[in-house]
């Protein structure tokens, strides 16, 4: 499982530098809950946005589309999961 998991998230890249949100650290954790078949990730996007207001918008649609890749990879390597972003 775990192999999985670092596949997937080395997959999702950055945009603007081309680093994985692996390499990143926006991932801090993850949980299984077996009983719900959900798989919970804890990530921080908000120690990652830029501090020029012009550009929060623009970070915002970049970090939206991040975490919708997040939510894909991982539902591809865990078909029977249910992915949450926490």
């Amino acid at each position: 499982m775990a192999r999985k998991i670092d596949a997937a998230l080395e997959r999702v890249k950055d945009p603007e530098s081309g680093y994985s949100i692996a390499k990143l650290g926006i991932v801090e954790r993850l949980r299984y809950n077996a009983e719900k078949n959900e798989l919970y990730v804890f990530t921080d996007f908000v120690s990652h946005q830029p501090s020029c207001m012009a550009c929060v918008g623009i970070a915002a649609v970049v970090i939206a589309g991040l975490r919708d890749r997040l939510v894909e990879e991982l539902s591809a390597e865990f078909p029977d999961l249910t992915v949450i972003l926490v």
